[in-house]
């Protein structure tokens, strides 16, 4: 899905149509939406990880001092 987000965002800079891959982003999104409440309906009762999970755990790039990237942690 990263994918097809970075499709849409690069067409949209270089204003070109972008009509075919946003739709397909939405039908992405409308399957997961589905697939989440099967999953609730189920009985899954977990908090699903959201964005600030993912940040959280990416790396810090080092450009220099290690000990500089990790303490900006």
């Amino acid at each position: 899905m990263a994918d097809v987000e970075a499709s849409v965002r690069d067409l949209v800079e270089r204003d070109c149509d972008c009509t075919e891959r946003a739709l397909a982003q939405m039908d992405l999104r409308r399957k997961i939406n589905l697939l989440i409440g099967e999953w609730k309906a189920a009985g899954g009762s977990d908090v699903l990880p959201d964005v600030r999970d993912r940040v959280r755990v990416r790396p810090v790039k080092t450009v220099g001092n290690p000990v500089r990237a990790i303490g900006r942690r």
